[in-house]
């Protein structure tokens, strides 16, 4: 069986057992009030027990152990109602709508056209011949006596000493390959744009798309706080914060291109950089950096 409750039915009804337990209490209290105005004593005085048993309860009027089965019932009653209130009691996700702001995130993403490649620089220019200095006058060669180095047996040579050279440290790992150009380029334009993530399930492209957009504003608007600065100072406007969408989704390179001030930019920039990993752009089928331009409203209500 499944009951699902909102918080105000589980407010109305801890509400109507306490008031339910309140009146219980008043009514026995009254009760046991009135009871208490008898003469008990006159009417005990001469009483007659039939069993040492009886004769512990001086007043019988009086002896709340008597319903004291009956209050135990009532307690796991209400504990049973409370538990019930608290297995069924059902919270949901507040919903952010975004159906105003669909139209206008494809109007606003600026799509700019892929740089060629720039030509490689010029080679630098040759080194200057080197000037060759002829000397004129040579100076005087001096004249070297060689001496005898013959060996007798009567000459005493020494043994060499042999220096042990320590051992050479093991090279460095070699460097990682370069990144090829093709995953250096950043695309502006590709065939299958960037997305945010939760919609992979839809196959048609369009409403794939439509479904992606409808994520990102409601994670955008969900996070994002209204600086302090521009609201008091009534700034409104839409900040345009351009990122890069790497090949594993990852975003990277994050740019404030338009601020209206008061902090907005800041505050898009860090909504940008909170962002789980997005579905990569593809080119020909293969994951390619692609660079977005995301517009951020902020509007004073």
């Amino acid at each position: 069986m499944s009951f699902e409750t909102s918080t105000l039915m589980i407010q109305i009804g801890m509400f109507g057992i306490l008031v339910l337990s309140g009146i219980l209490l008043f009514a026995l209290r009254s009760h046991f009030k009135k009871v208490e105005g008898h003469n008990l004593t006159e009417k005990y005085k001469n009483w007659k027990w039939g069993s040492p048993t009886e004769a512990r309860t001086k007043y019988p009027e009086l002896d709340i152990f008597r319903i004291s089965g009956t209050l135990q019932i009532y307690g796991v009653m209400v504990a049973l109602v409370m538990m019930i209130f608290a297995f069924s009691w059902t919270t949901y996700e507040t919903k952010v709508d975004v159906s105003g702001l669909l139209g206008t995130l494809s109007d606003e993403i600026e799509m700019e056209t892929p740089r060629t490649a720039e030509p490689p620089p010029p080679p630098p220019p040759p080194p200057p011949p080197a000037v060759q200095v002829i000397a004129t006058d040579l100076p005087n060669i001096e004249t070297k006596i060689f001496q005898d180095q013959s060996i007798t047996e009567e000459t005493y040579v020494e043994a060499p000493v042999i220096i042990k050279k320590e051992a050479a440290p093991p090279p460095p790992p070699p460097p990682p390959p370069p990144m090829q150009e093709h995953e250096r380029e950043i695309f502006k334009v590709v065939e299958d744009a960037p997305t945010f993530k939760g919609c992979e399930d839809i196959d048609d492209k369009a409403e794939r798309q439509k479904c992606a957009e409808t994520k990102l504003l409601e994670f955008i608007y969900s996070k994002i706080q209204y600086p302090p600065i521009a609201r008091d100072n009534g700034v409104e406007g839409t900040v345009y914060v351009r990122f890069v969408v790497e090949r594993d989704g990852s975003i990277s390179n994050i740019e404030v291109v338009r601020d209206p001030g008061g902090g907005c930019g800041d505050e898009a920039a860090r909504i940008v950089k909170i962002m789980p990993p997005w579905n990569p752009g593809k080119q020909r089928g293969v994951p390619v950096r692609v660079m977005f331009t995301l517009p951020v409203k902020f509007d004073l209500q």
